[in-house]
């Protein structure tokens, strides 16, 4: 099932990659330099303070002096940066990359401790923008008498996440005691996208570990290294560099992958028909391959070329041993390498390096492990018919995410080929046949005799008898909450009150606002932004803007585990206007309708276009799912939000926009 993880990062998440922190310096008794740092997450850009009209939001600072206790000594300075043509804005832009440092010096006219202010920024990487954000920043001025610098300390958003989470910094009083001052500090929100794919890569390593070309070459390996090596140091050290090769290995292959393919040109291959169905027919001739139909080698030529230069001794003969390993054991890694690395190549950036890390740290622990301490093989279990049992299971797992990549493309084109219960009926088939396997009622080409099931082979083929069975009822409506996401939407089926049960849809549809349907959960949805405005000027509703995809699983797990809550869907159904725009709606624009871009030059030719150009060019975001709530005159009446599973805060924040709205 470690497979099935991937998927839920196709799209974009929301990250917050910049954190803040302040210092003050003391120049005169009245004279202050206030310092403002930015630290940037690799691989995103914050933008300068002076940019042009039409181009991202430049980072732009307000400070609070309502008392009129100092004045501001001239602008507010900013470090040389870059300078670049922006590939999303098409224009000159300024940027830092790392870290950037401002800088505004005062002059105090009162006396005062603490100056605050707030700082507007916007943040990019290469293909995306998250929306502008502000922090509030807070300068301790210090009170001694001396030149003095103030520590380092955190932005301070509000008085709400000070409450939250309060942490300390030391200041220096009058009398030059410590003492502790609270001040909230910025929570740290890793990319969370490439932390899952490095763990599932990890865990891809080691299922590829158990297979029948790797296992048995761990104590060939040991054996080798035990007698070239002349000492009990040596051989340590030869392990270790054998290791790092099979790490350097595959790293290099994901750097080859990220070098062809581009960083981030693979990002939106998620919702493309065609990389869908490629994938599709690839996973199912990996999962032939694992079942015993054939197997996928590398010609023998080079297998025996690189075998050769394993026994020329030395760094270079290990090192060719780890790629004589790479290559023997191809017919059982490569399917494996191969899911992960067009599954991390869809993700953009460096996922194809952070896959091919995870998946290499798996593979050579082991091998450096037991041929730098041999004594430790007899804890090893002997080769046998359950390498092949590891195999044959993933092949079934690599068949069940298959028709994930081809329900994407069903989605995307809306053809209902594909729908829930065909879906599920398939999920249902191929698991309901891995347990019968794992009870040893069905047998595959390569299996050996199975006199017996062990207590092992009987608990997982338990535990997957009881998902087959836990999918059935997801052919009557049940929301199979477990699975969120993977199969097609609720609506997306033959029937979506459940097998069996009249459609709600075609009994009210006559009662249907003009241009609306119905969605998720069955809320009354518009797919036209003007004919959803409308709609909601007549009932005196704000507006829900919904940015989402057809085959965006991170949009499907908000609609099946959010939105599916009673409180949260009462406020859909009766309090808001929802608007669902789908940006990879491939149904292409009249031609009289189709435009250029402003924001990014490229040609506006389909509905998912221009929902996606509406996006970027009125949020500075593309990632889905993303979530405004308007008036009717389009203002935004609360901050944006994106995927978030706690529903508590989803339905404080939809009650704060419809606060907002009455006022």
């Amino acid at each position: 099932m470690f497979l099935l993880m991937f998927s839920g990062s196709i799209f974009g998440q929301m990250y917050n990659p910049v954190k803040w922190s302040t210092s003050v310096e003391k120049i005169s008794d009245k004279e202050y330099i206030l310092k403002a740092k930015a630290v940037i997450q690799s691989g995103w850009h914050l933008y300068g303070q002076y940019i042009e009209e039409g181009g991202p939001s430049p980072t732009a600072f307000t400070f609070k002096n309502t008392s009129s206790k100092f004045e501001l000594a001239g602008k507010t300075t900013e470090e040389k940066g870059h300078e670049t043509i922006d590939k999303i804005f098409d224009m000159k832009i300024k940027y830092f990359k790392d870290k950037a440092v401002f800088t505004q010096k005062i002059k105090l006219t009162s006396d005062v401790s603490i100056i605050t202010a707030d700082v507007d920024f916007m943040v990019c990487d290469d293909s995306n923008c998250l929306p502008p954000s502000t922090e509030e920043l807070t300068f301790k001025i210090p009170a001694e008498k001396t030149l003095a610098s103030a520590e380092e300390i955190p932005a301070v958003k509000n008085d709400a996440a000070i409450a939250e989470d309060v942490t300390f910094v030391k200041a220096v009083d009058k009398a030059g005691k410590t003492e502790k001052a609270a001040v909230s500090p910025v929570k740290k929100e890793e990319s969370r996208g490439l932390l899952s794919i490095f763990i599932v890569a990890f865990l891809s390593g080691f299922a590829a570990l158990l297979t029948p070309c790797v296992f048995p070459m761990i104590p060939m390996t040991v054996s080798y290294f035990t007698k070239q090596s002349k000492t009990k140091a040596a051989g340590i050290r030869n392990a270790m560099i054998y290791g790092f090769s099979i790490v350097i290995i595959y790293v290099l292959l994901g750097s080859i992958v990220t070098a062809v393919f581009g960083a981030d040109s693979l990002n939106a291959l998620s919702t493309n028909v065609w990389f869908n169905l490629i994938f599709f027919i690839l996973l199912v001739v990996f999962a032939c391959s694992f079942l015993g139909a054939f197997e996928i080698m590398l010609p023998n030529a080079l297998a025996n070329k690189v075998d050769s230069q394993a026994d020329r001794g030395g760094l270079i003969g290990i090192f060719f041993m780890a790629l004589a390993l790479a290559i023997v054991s191809f017919s059982c890694t490569g399917p494996i390498v191969g899911t992960l690395l067009v599954e991390a190549a869809s993700k953009g950036g460096i996922a194809p390096i952070v896959g091919m890390l995870g998946f290499s740290i798996a593979i050579a622990l082991p091998f450096s492990l037991f041929a730098a301490f041999p004594g430790w093989l007899n804890a090893l279990p002997k080769s046998g018919g359950w390498l092949n049992t590891v195999k044959v299971v993933l092949g079934f797992l690599e068949l069940a995410l298959a028709f994930k990549f081809l329900s994407n493309a069903d989605l995307v084109l809306q053809l209902h080929w594909l729908e829930r219960e065909v879906f599920l009926a398939i999920w249902i088939a191929v698991f309901g046949a891995l347990a019968f396997y794992l009870f040893g009622k069905i047998t595959l080409p390569h299996d050996s005799p199975l006199n017996h099931i062990s207590v092992g082979r009987l608990s997982f083929g338990l535990i997957v008898l009881t998902f087959t069975i836990y999918l059935i009822p997801g052919l009557w409506g049940a929301p199979l909450k477990l699975i969120s996401g993977f199969p097609p939407p609720m609506h997306y089926s033959e029937s979506p009150d459940g097998l069996g049960v009249k459609n709600t849809a075609e009994t009210t549809k006559a009662a249907l606002p003009e241009g609306a349907e119905y969605g998720p959960q069955n809320i009354i949805t518009f797919h036209d932004y003007d004919k959803g405005m409308e709609f909601a000027k007549k009932a005196g509703k704000p507006v829900l803007l919904d940015f989402t995809g057809y085959a965006c699983v991170n949009c499907r797990k908000m609609e099946e585990l959010v939105w599916s809550d009673a409180k949260v869907l009462g406020v859909l159904n009766n309090d808001v206007v929802l608007i669902s725009l789908y940006v990879d709606d491939k149904k292409e624009l009249p031609e009289s309708e189709q435009y250029v871009s402003e924001t990014t030059g490229k040609k506006i030719k389909t509905i998912g276009n221009k929902w996606s150009d509406l996006q970027i060019k009125t949020y500075k975001a593309n990632a889905q799912p993303f979530y405004v709530i308007v008036d009717h005159a389009s203002n935004s009446l609360t901050e944006t939000s994106a995927y978030n599973p706690d529903i508590e805060e989803y339905y404080n924040w939809l009650q704060s926009g419809i606060k907002n709205f009455k006022k």
